[in-house]
């Protein structure tokens, strides 16, 4: 993991400048992040990508024991 140090105001550019992070402001221990990047690019935050990643893993499993289960026809 690449760790940087920056100030509020200063940007970080992945990727040849296609995704750019601006630390916006902090707020006590809270720090405003925004992310510019292609519409192709998944960004989330944490637990929004933990139940993505569940929700994903139940329809496989779904799928999976769909494909097992004899047809009744």
């Amino acid at each position: 993991m690449l760790t940087l140090i920056r100030r509020i105001g200063e940007e970080i550019y992945i990727d040849k400048g296609k995704i750019k992070v601006s630390l916006l402001f902090q707020k006590g221990e809270l720090i405003g992040v925004g992310i510019k990047a292609p519409r192709s690019i998944d960004i989330d935050r944490k637990e929004v990508f933990i139940r993505k990643c569940i929700e994903q893993h139940e329809l496989e499993k779904k799928k999976k024991q769909e494909e097992l289960e004899p047809s009744n026809s």
